[in-house]
């Protein structure tokens, strides 16, 4: 049965975090809000690329503590929810316009929900820029916007998979200040500076964009890459810093993105394909990890955190007679557990400190032997006492 939620996973790639659900997820990470780091990600439905729902926020204790949605009445869409400096929510939506599929994003804010900067595709980008082609009577996703970044100069820098296009939108009047890449590119492109059906631009630095190049699908290109682009605005060119393939030649025909992280590693996710790697400043690979074959996540990220649950750890005891008992502990999103301490008794309400061992993995495995026939677990950190299980009968 395929199961769906966000995940944390540590750096051997064990489970930290996951949060099941009867519902699609996508664009997972960490952000700040309110001066403080959150967990947010898109829930709802998604169909041809398309996303029906809402954005959630948690805290580092997992408790929710805003649910945001478009607004005008609008669905959210699952391919951008990026917080601002300013406690703001960029989003992006999809709307049919008769035989067209109109693309565009807002800014909401977030404590009350009001749209603040509303923009749309139409009447901005015309549908013959588009690289996508028409499936019989079918709406036609011509512009497809996939991210929205907000620019150091206040401006939005929008990326729009149908078009091998991005850009820049004057934030007070909506206005295309330019484009980069595809049909009508304001800037002349260097050797190896084209793109196509990319995803996650952002700007960097006041003169470098990252994006993840898909280069398919249709396939235009061998394999997908991460870029960094240097952008001359007042020369109108764009020459490539850098670009980062996966050492397994993956070719992605969707979704996908490129972190930078502060101490300039890059974390790529490649979208369609199970994988996600982090490559160093120079392009070596520090590190590659796999989801099961089949498997996909719209985005991926490497972030520092923390997370202390308000739900106690969880136990489970199983006897397989001769006094032997396996003690089975586990704490979902608990980050700062290093030991596990077993307590035991005759009854529930005798439980003493049995046996001290080390955190191994999102669920370790205490075999003893032992008389005891109740059972509990207490989870130990860096100061000491982290919180303690209810007690549980052997089984």
């Amino acid at each position: 049965m395929r199961q769906e939620g966000p995940l944390i996973l540590d750096d051997r790639g064990q489970v930290v975090w996951f949060h099941p659900s009867k519902l699609g997820v996508a664009d997972f990470r960490v952000q700040r809000y309110r001066g403080r780091p959150v967990l947010t990600w898109w829930q709802g439905h998604s169909k041809f690329g398309r996303g029906r729902g809402n954005y959630v926020l948690m805290d580092t204790s997992y408790r929710q503590i805003a649910l945001v949605r478009a607004g005008n009445g609008i669905a959210g869409d699952e391919h951008e929810f990026a917080i601002t400096p300013r406690n703001t929510a960029l989003i992006t939506f999809y709307q049919r316009r008769g035989s067209l599929i109109d693309s565009g994003l807002q800014e909401l804010d977030i404590a009350t929900g009001r749209v603040l900067f509303e923009w749309h595709a139409l009447g901005h980008v015309a549908v013959a820029e588009s690289y996508a082609k028409r499936r019989g009577s079918a709406p036609f996703d011509y512009f497809h916007i996939n991210s929205v970044g907000l620019g150091l100069d206040g401006n939005l820098l929008v990326s729009a998979r149908n078009t091998h296009a991005l850009y820049d939108i004057d934030r007070r009047t909506g206005a295309v200040v330019w484009r980069l890449g595809g049909k009508k590119s304001d800037f002349a492109m260097g050797p190896g500076t084209t793109f196509a059906w990319q995803h996650n631009a952002r700007w960097r630095t006041p003169t470098t964009i990252s994006l993840f190049d898909n280069g398919a699908a249709p396939a235009v290109e061998k394999q997908s890459r991460a870029l960094f682009l240097r952008v001359d605005s007042k020369q109108r060119k764009v020459t490539l810093i850098r670009a980062y393939s996966s050492p397994r030649h993956l070719l992605s025909g969707s979704q996908g993105n490129m972190q930078v992280m502060p101490d300039g590693h890059v974390f790529v996710g490649w979208g369609a394909e199970p994988w996600f790697t982090e490559f160093a400043a120079g392009g070596e690979v520090v590190f590659d990890g796999h989801f099961i074959k089949g498997a996909d996540s719209y985005r991926a990220y490497r972030f520092e955190w923390h997370g202390s649950p308000t739900e106690r750890p969880t136990v489970v005891a199983r006897s397989s007679g001769s006094g032997r008992v396996t003690v089975y502990a586990s704490w979902n999103g608990a980050t700062d557990v290093s030991r596990w301490q077993i307590l035991a008794g005759a009854t529930s309400a005798e439980l003493k400190p049995l046996r001290t061992v080390k955190r191994m993995g999102f669920e370790t495995a205490i075999e003893l032997k032992t008389d005891a026939k109740f059972f509990g677990v207490r989870a130990l950190g860096p100061s000491g006492a982290e919180a303690t299980s209810v007690t549980v009968p052997s089984s």
